[in-house]
């Protein structure tokens, strides 16, 4: 009973409660944010599609730079205070969005929101929360990247409204004020502390406690360029990069999709039901994932479930309301695992040392291929747009999606290990 009660005071779980708010602003801002801000800049400038996704892939292939030197920053300035800058960076950046009145004002906008937005990202919560849990880690990373899809739930709908009456510079004037006040009083009340600095172990342990670790006996240090010669570190960033291409593509233009057989408001709900599916479909896997389960397994799964969501999309036809809904379902439900297996998959194959390295370089490079996922979905809808029936039918864009998760599906399989 001792014990149940001090993991339940354990501080860990209020790192993880911290960083589940984190998430809630970087994603909801930075990564649901940008299929709105697609959608109102278009309406409000007339700008082609092309154009907008194009600073969409800015914006993504920024992070990705900054994604990859996180864990330098982090040794250098500290989690808190990268946490502040990134707040500044993000709020600015999206209020540039707002009132671009030229191209090149959005393209400088997107570089500060991009560059601001991983710091609140998934690089950045693994590195939040990871110090304090070994066994625990599945279930805490999955309440901390819930954040993430909680911030879909409640940002798809709010910026649509929020927009529609404070216009889009109000809307991403009055959001930013709140996001960068919470991220400046987190970082310091939270966030500045560290389990060594607290003298104590990792899941809550008894200090005087061996130290418990689930790496995979085989895993050995990988410095250098070792790690790109790695399998393991190959196929895991190229599974993760692959599924996350494809989901990208879909996100970022699913709900200008929606828009004509649901409504422009309709559609911004259910992009807030994909997001609360994928709050469901990551919390349950997180902690019933048995310690020893096969993580690129789930993640393969993961991926395929995905396909089966693309396939209903494309038997909807753009206008079967019901079936649209049961796809928003489908996709949600694995909609944010390709964000949250590869770090723990990381966890297993790759020595301690090495995890935060290799968490930060896949998720840096999955971003700089996915940056340019809007872009190409984008010339895809357009070089279409003539063989589709009626608005919102287009097949082609949803079997691309499908078939680049199942890349995805072959690159984990491919670097299966019994653990």
């Amino acid at each position: 009973m001792a014990t149940i009660q001090r993991r339940k005071k354990f501080y860990g779980w209020r790192v993880v409660s911290a960083a589940f708010v984190v998430a809630i602003f970087g994603l909801g801002m930075g990564f649901h944010g940008p299929p709105i801000y697609l959608f109102a800049i278009r309406e409000a400038r007339g700008w082609s599609l092309p154009l907008v996704s194009t600073a969409v892939t800015v914006h993504f292939l920024t992070g990705a730079l900054v994604a990859a030197n996180l864990p330098a920053l982090y040794r250098r300035f500290g989690i808190p205070w990268i946490t502040k800058v990134g707040a500044m960076a993000l709020g600015l950046g999206v209020f540039g969005w707002a009132i671009a009145e030229v191209p090149w004002q959005l393209y400088v906008a997107a570089l500060l929101s991009g560059a601001g937005w991983v710091t609140m990202g998934v690089a950045a919560i693994n590195s939040i929360v990871s110090p304090w849990f070994v066994r625990a880690r599945p279930a805490a990373l999955a309440v901390a990247y819930n954040g993430a899809n909680i911030g879909g739930v409640i940002f798809a709908p709010l910026w649509v409204t929020s927009i529609a009456v404070l216009g889009f510079p109000g809307a991403a004037a009055a959001i930013g004020i709140v996001m960068i006040a919470t991220m400046w009083v987190i970082s310091d009340a939270v966030l500045s502390r560290s389990p060594e600095g607290m003298r104590l172990s990792p899941d809550g342990d008894a200090p005087d406690l061996p130290s418990f670790s689930i790496t995979c006996p085989s895993a050995k240090p990988l410095p250098g360029r070792a790690l790109w010669q790695d399998t393991k570190f190959v196929t895991l960033a190229a599974g993760m990069g692959l599924g996350l291409f494809a989901q990208i593509g879909m996100i970022a233009h699913l709900y200008s999709l929606l828009v004509p057989a649901l409504g422009a408001r309709q559609a911004g709900w259910a992009m807030g039901l994909s997001t609360a599916m994928a709050v469901v479909g990551r919390t349950i896997m997180g902690w019933l994932m048995p310690l020893g389960g096969d993580r690129r397994l789930f993640a393969a799964g993961s991926c395929a479930f995905q396909i089966l969501g693309t396939i209903i999309f494309i038997c909807a036809a753009g206008s079967s309301i019901a079936l649209l809904l049961i796809g928003v379902v489908v996709f949600g439900l694995a909609f944010g695992n390709g964000t949250w297996l590869p770090p723990l998959i990381a966890q297993v194959e790759f020595v301690e040392e090495d995890v935060q390295r290799v968490v930060a370089l896949i998720v840096a490079s999955s971003q700089a291929g996915y940056a340019f996922a809007p872009v190409c979905f984008g010339f895809i809808r357009q070089a279409t747009a003539n063989a589709t029936g009626a608005p919102g039918d287009e097949p082609i864009f949803f079997a691309v999606a499908a078939l680049v998760q199942g890349l995805a599906v072959i690159a984990f399989l491919i670097g299966r290990r019994r653990y």
